[in-house]
């Protein structure tokens, strides 16, 4: 079971997430590896993180979070067994160089650094107009 790479059908992306709408966060899967993925969010206008025309801190940290979601999910669609809930365990750290707007994309990598007893160790940076926006290190559990 294989779905061919980029994927940008977003209803299928948001299918390998537990997040449904209003707060889906990604919307397409350009790169994907065991230890390594990139996905993409372009940011509407409607959006619940945005404010005054900017997508909130609260926002990034929330995209880079189903990211890493997203990696777990088309893992678990390559098996052909449904994907597991997780949520944020802890941020080790967070750094955001500036807030994208509405209409931006955002392009970000999620490293795997560890995983270990449904618990991983993650490295993810965003990226926007080819500039890095936001960085942060997260681990995230399954349940």
């Amino acid at each position: 079971m294989s779905a061919a790479l980029p994927i940008s059908d977003k209803k299928f992306v948001e299918n390998l997430i537990p997040q449904k709408f209003p707060f889906v966060m990604v919307s397409e899967l350009s790169e994907y590896s065991e230890t390594h993925l990139v996905s993409g969010f372009t940011i509407q206008e409607n959006n619940i993180f945005v404010s005054n025309g900017a997508f909130q801190a609260s926002g990034l940290i929330e995209h880079q979070a189903q990211s890493v979601a997203l990696h777990t999910g088309y893992k678990f669609y390559l098996l052909g067994k449904e994907a597991p809930t997780g949520y944020i365990g802890a941020i080790k750290s967070f750094e955001a160089e500036y807030l994208p707007k509405v209409g931006d994309r955002l392009k970000t990598e999620a490293t795997i650094l560890n995983e270990m007893m449904g618990v991983t160790l993650v490295d993810v940076v965003t990226t926007s107009n080819d500039t890095i926006i936001a960085k942060s290190q997260m681990k995230t559990v399954v349940k």
